[in-house]
């Protein structure tokens, strides 16, 4: 596939120095009755303008035919372009963040028998796993003496930190997997959308499957990268040790985290590229820096937007359900007794259903604003809307000519 932007060419120049998209008076067809029409003073070509005042002759103005500029139709007349084509959830046009959030949920909309099928299965699948190895295989938390020393404290909180990292680590694995399946199904599911064709869930699986290799390595990749980052950025002060190095590991994590929010941004757009193009996890990566280059921070702000609104949908959900798990399971007496609640199955079995609604609703919202996004950037750079719009089968943009590239293809 060529990497380089496409263009569209803008077609022939208009002869007679005349502007694109102005009209001429129409010549008289009888040269010798043209005297009596017009006046041999003319205005100079592409600058007519019609006459105003009393002399205005009644009737619209004849308009030229519009012209095709390099296969996208361009509307003629007085009232500017007509509206970009919309064959699925988005317009063939540069987005706004807006329509891009909106494009997110008409797919959940619209096809909302497959996109929850996907989400709700893996979201089940993923909280039984958290379920059963919360219950079963992980320790318990070390037990926290308030009137402990300072050097005890010390102690103790760095078991807590150990502890909380072990235990979270099989969530974390298993919230990978889940995503990797959710990615994968829903970018296909958001690319047919985006053409207005029907899919169903055994259509995204037949062609997402051949790419879930490259996928894992990508999404395995990525968090790899920021970690070793950031223990490099931390890890020459906790060698030095004492305040000194305090100071420098947090001067240095502060600036190896600047660092890895730089280059996931810059990398936001691999996975798309690599379920849509078919690429390797390498040439996805170079692809998605060079969609997002000149647009760093506008797709940061996007990326932002959509997390911080997933987020707060998260806490909506997720907040009653804690509530209720807590009053179910150990009593609410039990947030402010300060000590650490053993939680049983009704606490682990409630909050996991919310955690199951909640993700059905944020994964597609994430997944729709990631593939919306990408196709966004390649309308912008490479003129994709044309593509799109020939694969979609729109009148006036010439034969479906579809690519190995193109959404939906």
């Amino acid at each position: 596939m060529n990497e380089s932007p496409g263009w569209a060419s803008p077609g022939s120049a208009p002869s007679d120095g005349q502007k694109p998209g102005v009209p001429r008076p129409a010549e008289p067809t009888d040269q010798s009755d043209a005297a009596s029409k017009w006046s041999k003073e003319q205005p100079p070509a592409g600058q007519w303008s019609a006459p105003s005042g009393q002399n205005t002759p009644p009737g619209p103005p004849q308009q030229q035919p519009a012209p095709n500029w390099g296969g996208r139709p361009r509307g003629g007349g007085w009232g500017g372009p007509p509206p970009a084509a919309k064959p699925g959830v988005i317009p063939l046009r540069p987005l706004g963040v807006g329509e891009i959030l909106d494009g997110a949920v008409s797919t959940l909309r619209a096809h909302w028998r497959t996109v929850l099928g996907i989400t709700v299965t893996v979201a089940v699948i993923t909280q039984i796993c958290d379920i059963l190895i919360q219950r079963y295989l992980l320790p318990a938390p070390p037990e926290v003496d308030p009137n402990a020393t300072p050097a005890e404290a010390l102690s103790q909180s760095v078991d807590v930190m150990q502890s909380t990292l072990i235990n979270s680590a099989p969530t974390f694995a298993i919230t990978l997997i889940g995503t990797l399946f959710t990615t994968a199904l829903l970018t296909m599911v958001i690319s047919r959308s985006v053409l207005g064709r029907p899919v169903t869930l055994a259509d995204a699986w037949r062609e997402a499957k051949p790419r879930l290799p490259q996928l894992l390595g990508l999404t395995l990749l990525l968090p790899l990268m920021a970690f070793a980052i950031m223990t490099v950025g931390i890890l020459p002060g906790l060698l030095l040790g004492g305040g000194v190095g305090t100071a420098l590991s947090l001067l240095l994590g502060l600036a190896a985290f600047v660092v890895v929010v730089w280059l996931m941004i810059r990398f936001s757009l691999a996975s798309p590229a690599l379920m849509l193009e078919r690429q390797s996890i390498m040439k996805s990566l170079s692809r998605s820096a060079k969609l997002v280059s000149g647009a760093w921070w506008r797709v940061f702000g996007i990326v932002l937007l959509t997390a911080l609104l997933t987020f707060i949908v998260a806490m909506i959900i997720a907040v009653p359900f804690g509530l209720i798990a807590y009053a179910a399971d150990d009593g609410l007496d039990g947030l402010f007794s300060g000590r650490t609640p053993e939680f049983g199955w009704p606490f682990l079995i409630i909050t996991g259903i919310g955690a199951v609604i909640a993700s059905s609703i944020t994964y597609p919202i994430s997944a729709g604003v990631s593939v919306l996004l990408y196709v966004d950037q390649r309308i912008r750079r490479e003129a994709l809307d044309l593509e799109l719009a020939r694969a979609a089968g729109i009148p006036g943009y010439g034969p479906e000519q579809p690519t190995d590239n193109t959404p939906g293809s």
